[in-house]
């Protein structure tokens, strides 16, 4: 299964894009879209170091919400499984 982050483009210099999701910055390669469609503030999916897709900023906030609400659930079932092992110790 491949996986693509939505990122928001910070800056364009040419044929590449920095991007930015979860407080992180990414440098995507934009050769497979047309930049000139592109621009700072638009949101893309990036997957193996490439802009794959331009996105309207609605899907990309519900894409990135979901990744949020996973990690969450995550990170709750982390903190219960790990409560459960120590009533068991």
């Amino acid at each position: 299964m491949c996986l693509s982050i939505p990122a928001k483009i910070e800056q364009i210099h040419g044929e590449t894009a920095v991007c930015s999701v979860g407080g992180a910055t990414y440098e995507a390669n934009l050769q497979m879209l047309s930049t000139e469609t592109l621009q700072p503030g638009d949101y893309v999916l990036i997957h193996t170091g490439f802009a794959i897709q331009k996105l309207d900023v609605e899907e990309a906030e519900a894409s990135l919400k979901a990744f949020a609400d996973f990690k969450k659930l995550n990170e709750d079932m982390d903190r219960e499984e790990k409560e459960n092992n120590q009533r068991l110790i």
